[in-house]
């Protein structure tokens, strides 16, 4: 029994660290929110901030993303079950492949504050904050459902309130339950 439960410490504290490229940065935590209403005197600070991608230009020599700010949570994950901040732009001097950095991928950034940029939203010109980044990382999608929800007819737990086609078998939602055990991922 004390290997199970050694094995499960170490997972459980593996899943609550944050990842290794945003990690060993030292970075002061500010406020989107006081940082837009003074950009300038914000210069040269390392932060680290989060969001969802809007936008990715790849010029000759750099790229620069257009974000939607979220606030972090103790992982370094964007919250997007918060108000989102405001959009920011972060400057990388690699290349960000447009296929990997799409639209409405969650990211996190490391980075120092440079100012601000003009953006245009819709007719309008907005000033908002530039990072040059040191660091990024692009969270993996992970499926996200009320696993409490046991439903009536159809429901997705067999042995409570029967079983619709779908969710038996796993073709609707997670989780899946085979043979009386709980599959936690489709095969």
């Amino acid at each position: 029994m004390k290997p199970y439960l050694y094995l499960s410490c170490f997972l459980l504290g593996a899943c609550t660290s944050l990842p290794q490229a945003i990690k060993n940065v030292r970075v002061v935590d500010i406020p989107y929110a006081q940082v837009t209403q003074n950009i300038d005197s914000y210069k040269d600070i390392p932060v680290r901030w989060g969001g969802v991608i809007i936008n990715i230009e790849n010029e000759e020599n750099f790229s620069l993303v257009q974000a939607l700010f979220y606030p972090l949570n103790y992982l370094g994950r964007p919250q997007l079950d918060e108000p989102h901040g405001g959009l920011f732009v972060f400057k990388s001097t690699k290349f960000l492949d447009p296929v990997v950095y799409v639209k409405g991928k969650k990211i996190t950034v490391v980075g120092t504050l440079n100012g601000e940029i003009e953006r245009t939203v819709g007719k309008k010109i907005i000033q908002v904050p530039l990072l040059l980044s040191t660091a990024t990382h692009l969270w993996p999608e992970y499926y996200h459902k009320d696993y409490y929800d046991y439903g009536g007819y159809g429901g997705r737990y067999a042995g409570f309130g029967g079983c619709g086609l779908h969710s038996c078998y796993g073709y609707d939602d997670y989780p899946v339950i085979r043979g009386g055990y709980y599959l936690p991922y489709r095969y």
